[in-house]
């Protein structure tokens, strides 16, 4: 069934690809795609938005308020069990949740997104998220909207640097779409998914953001939270730079105990239902605690920001105190921020879907409001609340997800202008800087680094890595049987174009090489060309390839053996051909002057 859709498809396409070649300059027609992919994506974003809000309302009506914090408590385990039923059984148990596999699939895959996210992560953080899931939104997103411009790019018949541009204008688009915050989404993309990007192709991702904003202003889906402020004190710049300094360390804490959480639940393998139970068990039991981390945590965000922060203990056990305590307050706040890192762990580790982007503003805007809520009670200085729970926001964000640019951005353009952009960059510049000294890969690539693959390398790896070892394989070097005489080696010699033979025994399995030059000798002593056979002169490979790996590797093994060809095997010894050194430099050079040229 595959094939004949695909053929229908091709043969629909083609004339149109056709006709736009002859019509249509590429310029242009990037930028009518990267139009499509922002629309695409602004829809997927507002679809997945509007049926979570709907969703969790409807869950809530009719929910009286003494069982609202038991119901509030259950839900989770409710969304968690019908996101690891849709994995297990409509996703063969292959979901690949959060940025880390986008990123992956860009550095190391040539852009090409697999299929399923097209509507994978739609489906799986609708049921978490909406059912109390205690993650963000955000990642699902961005990853729908990069499976969308890879996709896209696969059906046209785009090249790696053009899928590769769409992929980021989907990701951007996500974000975008999210909180209105066109400017934001291009800079998460470049910062995040894509790390570096020729200038041209700004533009295009600028479109697909503007495009994806304009979708969801359209549809009244805008961002979930909004603050417009006028300036910013001067004399407030310490306590900027403090808060930089806290955001930093809250952010390492952050990284850790999700790196932490990630590799306990990593000792169940698989889908296993105990997994499910009691990880949706143990999320139940701290929503019950904290109801300010049931979903995403943005209701609480916005009643911070409208001053209403006696309302943030409704639902709570702290609730039942009606003294008014301040330092009730605080410590609600205190352990929600330092908890929601904890429930976003376990909401994803037991089977559920959501990331920490969404997660790390919420936790951010707490800890913001807390540490000017413990200025301002010291009696030592007043500062603006509201600025701080933003301010927070943007240098955790920056911390967490190593973006600061996306940080202050975001937080601009959510702000209603710039305002606070001193102050944001004084946050978010040191928020940033103090995490990167203690953790140099973000919460996104700290587990693709521990399993070899750094996102970040230099450029040497990086498009090495862009090669394909099974295409440079050479299949043209004359195989011999060891008991093939030295006179057949001779006349071989002479008829081919190759001076190193690889001895393979009946099954194919590689018993060793012999080069000409170290037999250089025997060749002019005819006396012994019917006496003596291949498997006296043979030697053992100097190294042996396999089919898959990494060429960096390949590289350091024609360094240390000194050899200009090495034979590539599979795992059981099959003899499948040589890879030469001077095709691996050459193949480098070609694609180093693709990307300068893209």
């Amino acid at each position: 069934m595959r094939p004949v859709s695909h053929h229908i498809l091709h043969r629909w396409l083609r004339p149109l690809l056709v006709w736009r070649a002859r019509h249509v300059s590429e310029r242009v027609y990037m930028l009518l795609l990267s139009v499509a992919v922002g629309v695409t994506s602004g829809l997927a974003a507002v679809l997945l938005k509007t049926s979570i809000r709907t969703g969790a309302r409807l869950l809530q009506q009719g929910v009286a308020e003494p069982q609202r914090v038991f119901a509030l408590s259950l839900y989770p385990i409710v969304g968690i069990t019908l996101t690891v039923l849709v994995t297990k059984y409509l996703l063969g148990g292959n979901l690949g949740r959060g940025i880390g596999p986008i990123i992956y699939n860009t550095a190391r895959e040539q852009s090409v997104v697999p299929r399923s996210k097209l509507y994978s992560q739609l489906i799986t953080s609708f049921l978490t998220v909406t059912f109390g899931g205690s993650a963000g939104t955000e990642a699902p997103i961005s990853v729908t909207g990069a499976a969308l411009g890879s996709n896209t790019a696969r059906v046209l018949h785009l090249d790696r640097r053009r899928r590769r541009l769409l992929t980021g204008c989907g990701a951007a688009a996500g974000v975008a779409a999210i909180f209105n915050s066109p400017i934001a989404g291009v800079l998460f993309a470049v910062e995040v998914i894509l790390q570096r990007l020729p200038a041209q192709y700004f533009i295009p991702l600028l479109i697909s953001s503007a495009s994806a904003t304009v979708v969801s202003k359209a549809l009244y889906a805008g961002q979930p939270f909004a603050l417009v402020t006028t300036g910013w004190d001067v004399h407030a710049v310490p306590f900027y730079a403090a808060l930089g300094l806290f955001t930093a360390f809250f952010s390492i804490y952050m990284i850790r105990v999700y790196h932490w959480s990630e590799g306990f639940f990593g000792r169940w393998p698989g889908l296993l239902w105990q997994k499910t139970v009691a990880g949706g068990l143990a999320l139940g039991l701290l929503i019950f605690l904290f109801p300010t981390l049931y979903g995403e945590g943005y209701n609480t965000v916005e009643l911070l920001l409208k001053g209403q922060t006696s309302h943030v203990t409704d639902g709570s056990i702290f609730s039942v105190y009606d003294d008014h305590n301040p330092w009730l307050l605080l410590v609600l706040v205190l352990f929600s921020m330092l908890l929601k890192v904890v429930a976003t762990s376990i909401t994803v580790g037991a089977g559920g879907n959501g990331g920490m982007f969404g997660s790390s503003l919420f936790a951010g805007a707490l800890g913001g409001f807390f540490f000017a809520r413990l200025l301002n009670m010291s009696g030592l200085v007043l500062v603006p609340e509201i600025h701080f729970i933003v301010l927070g926001m943007a240098g955790t964000l920056a911390g967490v997800v190593h973006a600061p640019l996306t940080a202050i951005f975001l937080i601009a353009e959510i702000t209603g202008g710039y305002a606070l952009f001193v102050p944001l960059m004084v946050v978010c510049s040191t928020s940033y800087l103090i995490t990167k000294y203690f953790e140099p890969y973000s919460i996104y690539t700290r587990k693709l680094t521990e399993k070899g693959v750094d996102v970040y390398a230099n450029r040497d790896r990086g498009l090495l890595a862009q090669l394909d070892p099974r295409q440079l394989l050479e299949t043209n070097f004359v195989p011999v049987r060891p008991g093939t005489s030295l006179g057949d080696l001779v006349a071989k010699y002479q008829n081919g174009a190759r001076n190193v033979f690889p001895v393979v025994a009946a099954g194919g399995r590689l018993l060793g090489v012999v080069t000409v030059d170290s037999v250089r000798a025997a060749l002019f002593d005819e006396a012994h060309y019917q006496t003596t056979r291949v498997r006296e002169l043979m030697k053992p490979a100097p190294a042996i390839v396999g089919p898959d790996d990494n060429l960096e590797h390949t590289l350091q093994l024609f360094d240390n053996t000194g050899t200009w060809a090495l034979p590539v095997c599979e795992e059981d010894g099959r003899y499948l051909g040589f890879i030469l050194k001077a095709n691996i430099l050459s193949r480098y050079r070609r694609q180093l002057i693709s990307d300068q040229e893209g």
